[in-house]
């Protein structure tokens, strides 16, 4: 068994992404270790046979789940901002204490080494990838291996993420559900596309891929657009019996906003009668006022005046 000292290794905490948390030696057993002995930390080394990447899908079938989902349109992308929407870095989302980017990387690869003794943040491992077909051998910093939102978050804010709260919009892009290692070109490639406007290039993942989206939206209560909705369907006739998660669907608990398109303030009116064309003060601009002979004018600028004046 393989080991190194800890003068050589960096024992790294369940931090966020890029972080690097040190730790001191510790005295092992009843006999104190002397100082000049270095402690030694076995590299751990897990899951030596493949493993298939993402999460389980054991529940209804998926075709089944995608005709429950509502079929709207795009929302506007307005305030979509990933970091303020949707938390800024990863959180630990079953409260183990390894951040979900962590527990993505070690669920979903092979060969998995460590780099700390709690078996949190991970070193290297191999990825058999489902969105390209190959296989990758990863290792920190390699940048060859991404965490994908299989439902991207910026698809989630246009199909119903403005609905939810905070709290549920930072568990969504933390949710293992929503989560899979996959090969980094092939992510980026698929940016913020929906299943109409990119699916893998590996055809036989496809049916899991999309039965994934559909467990993602079932839970979240997000929409497909109609295009999206056929494309899946696509899918799904090729595997009738692929299944969606077990999931329970939440209540979107966002504050509402108030209407953007609501009517605006009707204008003041100014006290006594107004003069035709004389002069009104600034605080009285886009005021009414009534003349003598009962006319309503209104205080403002012209074309050919700046000044402002009681006009028609």
């Amino acid at each position: 068994m393989a080991t190194v000292s800890v003068s050589a290794l960096v024992l790294v905490g369940c931090s966020a992404p890029g972080a690097d948390t040190r730790t001191s030696a510790q005295a092992v057993g009843e006999s104190a270790i002397s100082a000049v002995q270095p402690l030694e930390a076995e590299l751990v080394s897990t899951k030596s046979k493949a493993v298939k990447p993402g999460a389980k899908l054991n529940g209804p079938k998926a075709l089944t789940v995608l005709n429950t989902l509502p079929v709207k349109g795009k929302a506007p992308a307005t305030g979509y901002n990933r970091n303020a929407e949707f938390g800024n870095g990863w959180k630990d989302f079953d409260k183990d204490k390894c951040d979900e980017r962590q527990e993505a990387l070690s669920r979903d690869m092979s060969k998995v080494k460590f780099k700390d003794k709690k078996k949190c943040t991970v070193a290297s491992g191999t990825l058999n990838d489902l969105y390209t077909g190959k296989k990758i051998n990863w290792k920190v910093k390699s940048g060859s291996v991404d965490i994908d939102h299989v439902v991207a978050l910026k698809n989630a804010w246009i199909s119903g993420g403005q609905k939810l709260s905070q709290a549920q919009r930072q568990a969504l892009a933390n949710d293992p559900l929503n989560l899979i290692a996959a090969d980094a070109s092939a992510n980026r490639q698929k940016g913020d596309k929906n299943a109409a406007e990119w699916l893998p290039k590996n055809k036989s993942f496809r049916c899991q891929y999309v039965a994934t989206q559909i467990s993602v939206k079932k839970k979240y209560a997000l929409s497909v657009t109609s295009s999206e909705k056929k494309a899946m369907s696509k899918v799904l006739n090729s595997c009738k019996n692929q299944k969606a998660a077990k999931v329970t669907p939440i209540k979107p608990a966002g504050s509402s906003k108030p209407s953007t398109t609501s009517k605006p303030k009707a204008p003041g009116t100014v006290k006594g009668l107004v003069s035709p064309g004389a002069f009104c003060k600034s605080a009285d601009k886009g005021k009414k006022g009534k003349s003598k002979a009962g006319k309503t004018y209104t205080c403002k600028s012209s074309k050919n005046e700046s000044r402002l004046r009681w006009r028609i």
